[in-house]
C-alpha cells in the first residue's frame, strides 16, 4: 500500500511546540499534512499564533520509550496511519570543557538528542513498514560535522545521529521508507538564544553568509525530504549551514 491510496499524509514532529519544530510543523501543514505535535510542554503554544490546527498535540518525553510507544499508539487511534516522522526535539547543553563536563548532563544530552532519535524510529518503522511507506526526516546539526569546543556532548550526539541515519537509509533501502536528515548550522531559534554571546559569535563568525539561518528555509528543506519527491536519496544528510559544512 502506498501513500496514494491515502491522499491525506499525517506527519508526527517532536519538539513540535516551538521553535524549529513548530516552524517545520507549520510548513508541513501548510502543504496539506495533517499534524501530530510531540514535546514536553504546551503552555507556550496557541494553534491561532501558529496559524494551524494540530490533529492532536501530546506530551511526550523522547528520551523514554515507554512514553514514546503510549503517544505512538494515540497518534495511530487519532489518525489510523502515520506517514512522516521528523525526529527534531533535541537540547543544547552546557558549554564547558570536555573534562569539565557535567556527567548528569552528558547523558542527559545524548538521551534526548541521540536515544531520542531511535527511540522514535524504533516505534514508528514497524507501522511504516506494514504500510510500505514511509519518510522519517532526522534534525541533526552541523555541530555533527564540524564539531563545536565546548559542546561535547552536543555535538557526539548529533554525529551520532548522522550515523543512525545512515545506517537506517541503508536497512530500509528496499521498504518504501526513506530516511535522511538536515545538518543546519546556527538557526535563528530560541535554542540560539540561550548560547552566550561568544558562542553564538563564534558560530557566525564560522558561516560565509554572515547570519543566522532562517526556520522556515530549514522547513522548507525537511518538507521537500518528506515528500513524495524524494524518491531515491536516503541515508543523506543535507546541509543548510550558510556555506560552513566542511563535507
Amino acid at each position: 500500500m502506498t501513500t496514494t491510496d491515502h491522499p491525506i499524509q499525517t506527519a508526527i514532529v517532536t519538539g513540535g511546540a516551538r521553535g524549529l519544530g513548530l516552524g517545520i510543523a507549520k510548513r508541513l501543514a501548510a502543504e496539506g499534512r495533517r499534524v501530530i505535535l510531540w514535546d514536553l510542554d504546551f503552555k507556550d503554544f496557541s494553534a491561532p499564533q501558529a496559524g494551524f490546527e494540530p490533529l492532536l498535540t501530546q506530551q511526550v518525553d523522547v528520551a523514554d520509550l515507554e512514553s514514546v510507544a503510549q503517544a505512538f499508539n494515540g497518534a495511530l487511534s487519532a489518525a489510523g496511519r502515520i506517514d512522516i516522522l521528523v525526529n527534531n526535539a533535541g537540547i543544547n547543553g552546557p558549554i564547558a570543557p570536555t573534562w569539565e563536563y557535567p556527567v548528569d548532563q552528558w547523558r542527559r544530552v545524548l538521551d534526548i538528542d541521540l536515544t531520542g532519535v531511535f527511540n522514535c524510529c524504533r516505534t514508528a518503522i514497524p507501522h511504516l513498514l506494514a504500510n510500505g511507506y514511509g519518510r522519517i526526516v532526522n534534525v541533526a546539526s552541523n555541530a555533527g560535522k564540524d564539531c563545536n569546543p565546548y559542546q561535547s556532548a552536543y555535538s557526539a550526539s548529533k554525529a551520532a545521529v548522522i550515523g543512525l541515519t545512515k545506517s537506517l537509509g541503508r536497512e530500509l533501502a528496499e521498504s518504501g521508507i526513506i530516511v535522511n536528515c538536515i545538518t543546519p548550522a546556527l538557526i535563528d531559534t530560541p535554542l540560539a538564544k540561550v548560547l552566550t554571546d561568544a558562542t553564538r559569535a563564534a558560530a557566525l563568525d564560522k558561516i560565509p553568509m554572515r547570519r543566522m539561518g532562517r526556520p522556515e528555509e530549514v522547513a522548507a528543506l525537511v518538507a521537500w525530504l518528506a515528500s513524495e519527491q524524494v524518491s531515491f536519496s536516503t541515508g543523506a544528510a543535507y546541509d543548510l549551514s550558510g556555506g560552513r559544512a566542511p563535507y
